[in-house]
């Protein structure tokens, strides 16, 4: 039995994936007892257009993407790495709908429960103004860590990852 949960992320093309957008990055870090003991981050070469607003925010483009693997390949990366762990993400609804959407593309199948940090933070933390990642890392942690590059995968995974554990602690 697979110990420990998976923290993922994903930058998009677009909004929705029922407006046509993509996963366009994808992350996680693995958890187990506290510690991080893993991580993946890949890119993917995804045939769709990268709406300017969403650019804006990752600062992903086409040129990045050219040369990043077939979204096959990383998916079965990501299943293989996440096994049947809890996922947990900030604003689990928008992540994991994109991600069951690309699954479901492949013919790929996902049972992992998931779990919401921004659940668990508008639950915990009322009186916060705003419950963003960023604005959750700052109270729960002081600063935002060096090595978590925000609105990228793997710097998001890496922040949601300290804020879990940070929400977590005994």
């Amino acid at each position: 039995m697979e110990s420990g949960l998976a923290v993922v992320d994903v930058e998009t093309s677009g909004l929705s994936p029922r407006g046509g957008g993509r996963v366009i990055e994808v992350a996680a870090v693995l958890l187990r007892e506290g510690k991080v003991v893993g991580e993946l981050e890949s890119l993917l070469r995804v045939n769709c257009s990268i709406h300017p607003a969403a650019a804006r925010v990752h600062g992903i483009g086409w040129e990045m993407l050219r040369h990043a693997p077939e979204p096959e390949d990383v998916w079965r990366r990501f299943l293989s790495f996440v096994g049947r762990r809890p996922l947990v993400a900030h604003n689990a609804p928008f992540d994991m709908g994109f991600i069951r959407h690309e699954l479901a593309l492949l013919g790929l199948p996902l049972a992992n429960r998931s779990i919401c940090t921004l659940r668990m933070a508008r639950r915990r933390f009322p009186e916060l103004a705003s419950h963003r990642l960023e604005a959750l890392a700052r109270h729960l942690l002081g600063s935002i860590p060096e090595d978590c590059r925000l609105h990228r995968a793997l710097g998001d995974a890496r922040l949601a990852a300290r804020v879990w554990l940070a929400m977590n602690e005994p």
